[in-house]
């Protein structure tokens, strides 16, 4: 939940930072058709346009954002202080994503210095975090292994799988992106 508020500051600033360059434009005598349309709009008009799309993202919604519905699933599994990931993301959509990131958080921490496939970094000693790439709808992202070290030798940990970003569209249900895996130190598949 951190995250995504986090993200949505970021998503916020950049559309402010936006406001204040238009506004810019417009105190200083800038007038004339934006975006090549046709309906006479000036620059004031932009402003305004974006305005409202920034009370629609303060008011939480995603101003004309597709529905894109994204799932994560695979199984982990924990032996002798290691832990394995496989991970599957799937579109069901409507829509297409261009790319998204997906968030593995572990109670226990992983041991440093280990390397990471292409597309995926730590963003902290219990987190990974790995760009799926293109997913069109009804797609899938190629599969994620991670053979991780964690920290000593833990009997159970738990590691939450969710979607942390995704480029357009919006996800109406968020139940197949976000799971929470108990994983016992058997060596056993646990399935999400």
């Amino acid at each position: 939940m951190r995250a995504m508020s986090v993200m949505s500051k970021g998503v916020l600033g950049a559309v402010l930072t936006a406001l204040v360059v238009l506004g810019a434009g417009t105190t200083a005598g800038a007038v004339g058709e934006t975006g090549g349309g046709t309906g006479g709009g000036t620059a004031g008009d932009a402003v305004g346009e974006a305005a409202g799309q920034v009370a629609g993202l303060v008011a939480g919604e995603v101003v004309g954002a597709a529905e894109a519905d994204l799932a994560h699933h695979g199984h982990v599994s924990l032996w002798d202080g290691r832990v394995g990931v496989w991970l599957v993301t799937e579109n069901h959509g409507p829509s297409d994503v261009l790319d998204a990131t997906v968030r593995l958080a572990f109670s226990a921490p992983m041991a440093g210095g280990q390397e990471l496939p292409p597309g995926c970094l730590w963003s902290s000693s219990r987190v990974v975090s790995c760009r799926t790439g293109a997913l069109p709808d009804g797609g899938t992202a190629g599969e994620l292994a991670l053979d991780l070290r964690a920290v000593g030798r833990p009997q159970e940990l738990t590691v939450d799988v969710s979607t942390a970003w995704r480029s357009g569209g919006v996800d109406r249900n968020s139940v197949n992106d976000r799971h929470r895996v108990l994983v016992l130190a058997t060596g056993d598949p646990y399935v999400f």
